[in-house]
């Protein structure tokens, strides 16, 4: 598990969001070289037809997915230490394979504070009813519901806390089921099924990404009662 909760503070902020590119940025002074373009530049060929220039970057507090485990994802944030921070990821689907909702999982420091050994985020349609929450079950067990915490352009999030014994479930089980209910139509429940094929070794890969990345970002910390670096 992760030994700091800065690797899950990094997720949650970053694998939730799209960066953006600066609208604002300030024109140069008056007399003075524009700043150098970061982006390639467009190429074109004889017959003066652009060949396109590639969008977006690798640089850091991009995410990427590092690895695939049946029907999950490991998706990591890219940082200046090279040990990135992880989650695991599923994209679901209604029955007729429309994509409706993500889910995101990762492992969470040991705490006296907190019965809770991993950390996910939910992340539901704009046109869920909030009210009603979602409810998730492992296979045949007994259900539990969750509210959703806010709502933001790319849908409405619900955090969520596992206990260790429901880690072990997830790891064991075929197959969890999530249920939200549609704002146009309350008395309808929309029913989403997470598989769990490849959980286990994909939770325990990003487990380990992030105690990489959690020790890499101790080292490179500045010792505590060090002076800091001249500038």
């Amino acid at each position: 598990m992760a030994k700091t909760t800065t690797t899950a503070l990094t997720l949650i902020l970053a694998l939730m969001s799209t960066p953006l590119l600066a609208q604002d940025a300030e024109a140069p002074a008056e007399g003075e070289a524009p700043a150098a373009e970061t982006a390639a530049e467009p190429t074109a060929d004889a017959g003066g037809l652009s060949m396109g220039t590639e969008v977006g970057g690798d640089g850091v507090g991009s995410n990427y997915t590092a690895a695939t485990f049946d029907a999950w994802e490991q998706r990591c944030v890219r940082t200046e230490t090279g040990a990135d921070p992880c989650q695991l990821y599923q994209l679901l689907k209604d029955e007729a394979g429309n994509s409706v909702a993500e889910f995101t999982i990762f492992g969470l420091p040991e705490s006296a504070n907190s019965p809770a050994a991993a950390g996910a985020t939910f992340i539901a349609p704009l046109e869920t009813l909030l009210t009603a929450g979602m409810q998730l079950q492992i296979d045949t067990a007994a259900p539990k519901a969750y509210p959703f915490t806010f709502c933001t352009q790319i849908g409405c999030v619900s955090r969520l806390g596992f206990t260790a014994e429901e880690v072990a479930q997830l790891k064991n089980g075929a197959n969890a089921t999530l249920t939200i209910v549609p704002f146009v139509a309350p008395d309808e429940t929309v029913k989403l099924t997470m598989s769990l094929k490849g959980f286990t070794a994909g939770l325990d890969a990003v487990n380990a990404a992030n105690d990489a990345a959690d020790a890499a970002a101790a080292a490179a910390a500045p010792a505590e009662g060090a002076a800091p670096a001249n500038e």
